[in-house]
């Protein structure tokens, strides 16, 4: 997977380019399409590290952010949250058949009076 790795006020040493590389590689085990993957690594004030990742997929577009005093960790985070995308992207089809399966078919349920005297 080629990254496009972007630095503000921070230069990407071979280290942060790598550990980002491995962490996203790791996305491909949903085998989705992943494409024009870009990251975006910026120093904040105060020693805090910003990560801004976006990544096409077919028909979406995921991006996340994390914010952490340790760059590693702020990294870790971002993967997650697209990971998140990610798995909710592969499953949409699933749950949405499964949410219209449980729908009960109210046109052949019969009203008894007892029900009829609890809603009057």
């Amino acid at each position: 997977m080629r990254v496009e790795i972007t630095g503000k006020n921070i230069e990407i040493t071979d280290a942060i380019r790598n550990h980002i590389i491995s962490r996203l590689e790791k996305l491909e085990k949903w085998q989705i399409a992943l494409t024009h993957p870009h990251v975006v690594v910026s120093e904040q004030p105060g020693k805090k590290f910003k990560i801004d990742a976006e990544i096409s997929a077919p028909g979406a577009k995921l991006v996340a952010s994390a914010e952490n005093e340790d760059l590693y960790t702020a990294i870790n985070e971002a993967k997650q949250k697209l990971e998140k995308q990610i798995n909710k992207l592969s499953h949409k089809a699933e749950a949405r058949r499964a949410s219209h399966a449980d729908i009960p078919d109210l046109d052949n349920v019969e009203i008894t009076e007892e029900i009829k005297e609890k809603i009057s």
